[in-house]
């Protein structure tokens, strides 16, 4: 069975619940992880290209083992990172027991109320895809709101039509412009390698 097919079987059993199942079974030697890379995501690094951080806080939404928030730290971003799943959290600071980022458990659907437009950057790598079709607007509006500057989304692309069998649930183009809401507006929104590389701006 393939990572891929690891990841379906538990999200038909558990729609929202499923990322902890998949990283306790990782953990545990009988799963794999199909998004679990050695560096960061690549849209991400082209996109923060020349970019300093210093002074400058950052969150990473569903970070998993977290190399793109590992990523933002070099840059100089002080950097905050959440995953909902605690075995996803506990390994990832097992595998950078030096790091300088904070690592925390939470829900993206029921986020701390002190992260409310606390970020100046916040990057949502392929998180709100994750999840049910069902659950795409309510994401999108609890990721809107923890920006209080600038958010990048990055996500697989598809066209307007019937629901894609998943997990993943790519993200449409009316999808990816919801996220311009709670006050953000779309500063670029373009289609490359099939996927969506878009930034919005408070």
């Amino acid at each position: 069975m393939s990572a891929d097919d690891d990841a379906r079987r538990l999200a038909a059993a558990n729609p929202t619940g499923w990322f902890e199942d998949l990283y306790a079974e990782a953990d545990a030697g009988t799963a794999a992880v199909p998004w679990d890379k050695n560096t960061p995501q690549p849209h991400l690094v082209e996109w923060a290209d020349g970019i300093d951080g210093s002074g400058r806080t950052a969150l990473v939404v569903g970070c998993g083992y977290g190399r793109d928030s590992e990523y933002l730290a070099t840059l100089g971003f002080d950097v905050t990172a959440f995953d909902i799943s605690p075995s996803a959290i506990a390994a990832t600071r097992a595998r950078f027991p030096q790091t300088k980022v904070s690592y925390e458990v939470a829900d993206l659907l029921a986020p701390p109320a002190a992260w409310h437009r606390a970020f100046d950057l916040v990057v949502e790598n392929m998180t709100v895809q994750a999840l049910p079709v069902a659950l795409h607007a309510q994401a999108t509006g609890r990721v809107a709101s923890l920006v209080r500057s600038t958010l990048l989304v990055l996500a697989v692309a598809r066209d307007e039509g019937p629901e894609p069998d998943g997990p993943p649930w790519p993200l449409t183009p009316a999808e990816v412009e919801a996220f311009a809401t709670d006050g953000l507006s779309a500063r670029s929104i373009r289609r490359a390698d099939g996927r969506w590389v878009a930034e919005f701006a408070r």
